[in-house]
């Protein structure tokens, strides 16, 4: 379908559709615990099975125009991906979200594949609005958010449990004529 290259160290941002489960189990199964912490399909995708059931529900999503999944690879190895949770094409909303594998992270993969992502939410679907949920001891990802230009615009206080303890989230989000302006200011 496409690759999209995310620089010159070999990253490319894909689709990750059911027929990847067996390497989206490995992938997983590298960095299992570092992913858990925040995020639930890593505790659900335990074999070949389970990991087709999850890329299947969300090329279910893409087909239905409610949401998506992007791998990132690096040098030809899946180690992390990007995916719209919501995606309300009728609204002009939609939920960006992202998990990496501590092998990959620090090299700015995710904020790279985010930044084609809202592209092209924005000029392509019409999106008038992108959010980014995190937990807030979620450091890494409050920090994609910043790195976004992404604006804060609350706390929610024990929104969920996960693993046991009631999880702070952090929403932000940033405004279609916000991204372009920022993106014009980065273009001079």
């Amino acid at each position: 379908m496409y690759a999209i290259s995310l620089g010159d160290d070999g990253a490319e941002l894909r689709p990750l559709e059911p027929w990847h489960a067996e390497e989206f189990l490995a992938h997983l199964d590298r960095g299992r615990q570092f992913v858990q912490q925040y995020i639930s399909f890593g505790a659900t995708a335990t074999d070949a099975a389970s990991a087709r059931e999850i890329l299947q529900s969300y090329a279910d999503k893409k087909a239905a125009d409610t949401g998506s999944l992007h791998g990132v690879w690096l040098d030809g190895k899946l180690v992390g991906g990007l995916l719209f949770r919501i995606f309300d094409a009728e609204r002009g909303n939609c939920e960006l979200g992202c998990w990496l594998e501590p092998a990959a992270a620090g090299r700015g993969l995710v904020t790279r594949g985010a930044r084609v992502l809202i592209d092209w939410a924005v000029d392509e679907r019409g999106m008038h609005r992108v959010e980014w949920y995190a937990a807030s001891v979620n450091e890494p990802s409050v920090n994609v958010a910043r790195r976004l230009g992404m604006t804060r615009e609350g706390v929610l206080r024990e929104r969920y449990p996960y693993r046991g303890v009631r999880q702070d989230t952090e929403v932000w989000a940033v405004l279609a004529e916000e991204w372009r302006a920022a993106r014009a200011r980065a273009d001079r």
